[in-house]
């Protein structure tokens, strides 16, 4: 396949280099950022997200722009953080909203998203959902392992109820709406177990 990289950062275009020499250097954050990649480029059979949208002030303004960079039978691949792990909640009842350099509460991140709202941008401009994987993972398995451990057993047993409450991360792939079938709503869908 061939690869183009968006990257806004200089320093990380060295590293980007050794898998395309096809690289812009966008602003996701930008107004029209497509626009320079659509003259350059032909449509893209694949357009990937993964762990960007939740980094921009805008990121239904991006579905757009993304979707304009699709190939008719294109679809937008999306790699979220789910702000509704209970992990979250371990943190917010220990009063520590605890930013940290990567994960759930990477210190970058400007947008949260629980299931619904993933589903409502993963939809944004006429987009579907097509197919949808939830990355699982116990609270005592993250990055808030201390905070989960905190928790008085009681109210972990209530947090872990909640049928999203192990999805650290929601992967999916959108397709544009009048190509749909029978889209996926996302809460209907049971996770796995985290192992």
């Amino acid at each position: 396949c061939t690869v183009v990289a968006i990257e806004n950062d200089p320093t990380a275009i060295p590293l980007l280099r050794e898998v395309t020499q096809r690289i812009f250097e966008l602003d996701l954050n930008a107004s029209r950022w497509a626009d320079a990649i659509a003259l350059a480029e032909e449509p893209f059979d694949y357009v990937v997200a993964a762990d960007v949208l939740e980094h921009l002030v805008d990121p239904v303004a991006a579905m757009g722009e993304m979707r304009s960079l699709l190939a008719p039978r294109g679809s937008i691949i999306l790699s979220l953080p789910h702000i509704g792990h209970a992990a979250i909640a371990a943190c917010l009842w220990d009063d520590d909203f605890a930013y940290q350099d990567w994960g759930l509460l990477d210190r970058t991140h400007i947008r949260f998203f629980g299931i619904k709202n993933i589903q409502e941008l993963a939809c944004a401009h006429g987009m579907a959902i097509e197919e949808a994987r939830f990355v699982v993972r116990h609270p005592a398995y993250t990055e808030f392992t201390a905070q989960w451990d905190r928790m008085p057993f009681y109210l972990r047993i209530m947090a872990l109820r909640r049928r999203f409450a192990t999805v650290y991360q929601i992967v999916t792939r959108s397709i544009p709406h009048e190509r749909m079938g029978n889209a996926v709503d996302l809460m209907s869908l049971v996770p796995p177990r985290p192992k």
